[in-house]
């Protein structure tokens, strides 16, 4: 119960704060995504690497902050090839070292995954703010999607969920909390429809709710096959209640992408 208060009260106070940072774009949101950026990136080197390996440490640090930094001022074609410049810098460190071949190729596509992850995915929640000038409007369909599914899928699998979801990735997520999850992105839908985007169509509005929700919950688990490879529950534990950046913002990270694309090839085509 405790936990639950304290999770409420740390939603109360900073969710509308990255509310009105999406309202504000730019110089504004961009620091708030460098700043859950560069906390993301330690809390993963921290897991992986831990107080080992200082030189990669450095190396995964840098590239995760100019990757994502690049990708949002510059533009997305040059955080990607940045993240190329990191796989062949990192593969040819890790190359020249006499560990076991198979842990040094374990590790290389750990943290390349790990820059990928946090480098190239944040950057969309910039982008579609960017994208046009209903940017704001589209960032509270995200984050209300996203934060209204999560707590269906809570409530409505421990109360009549039975059949588990991914029972070795995340034992308690249930097949009925999921499809109640996604409920969130219609409800949200609608009423933005009414409140904020009544400019785009309805059925468009209802379409890119579930996938933010579907995305959003299997973004999720993905993260988990991370955690529960290392055997760990939380990313850490900065966020009271929440546990870490990467813990909070997982869901985020697949659902920006997926409202990106479906803004540009079916919204604004």
């Amino acid at each position: 119960m405790n936990n639950m208060l304290t999770r409420i009260i740390v939603a109360a106070i900073f969710g509308p704060l990255i509310i009105w940072f999406s309202y504000l774009g730019g110089y504004y949101l961009f620091g708030l995504l460098m700043l859950f950026a560069s906390v993301a990136a330690g809390e993963f080197l921290w897991r992986v690497l831990g107080s080992r390996h200082i030189i990669f440490w450095g190396v995964t640090y840098f590239f995760v902050i100019a990757t994502t930094a690049s990708a949002m001022l510059i533009s997305y074609e040059t955080g990607a090839v940045l993240l190329m410049g990191y796989f062949l810098v990192a593969g040819m460190l890790l190359a020249i070292r006499s560990e076991p071949v198979e842990q040094l190729f374990r590790l290389l596509t750990t943290l390349f995954w790990g820059t990928a992850y946090i480098g190239l995915l944040y950057p969309f929640v910039y982008l579609i703010r960017d994208y046009s000038e209903l940017g704001g409007d589209w960032l509270l369909f995200l984050f209300g999607t996203l934060w209204l599914s999560d707590s269906l899928a809570m409530w409505i699998g421990k109360a009549i969920g039975k059949s588990p979801l991914a029972p070795t990735v995340s034992p308690k997520k249930t097949v009925a909390g999921f499809i109640g999850g996604l409920s969130g992105g219609i409800i949200v839908a609608v009423i933005l429809y009414f409140w904020r985007l009544a400019t785009i169509d309805l059925s468009l509005l209802i379409i890119a709710g579930i996938l933010i929700s579907f995305v959003g919950q299997l973004g999720d688990l993905v993260e988990s096959l991370w955690k529960r490879s290392l055997n760990i529950k939380d990313s850490s534990n900065i966020i009271p209640g929440h546990g870490g950046v990467l813990d909070r913002f997982d869901s985020l990270l697949f659902a920006a992408p997926t409202l990106f694309l479906f803004l540009k090839y079916f919204v604004y085509s």
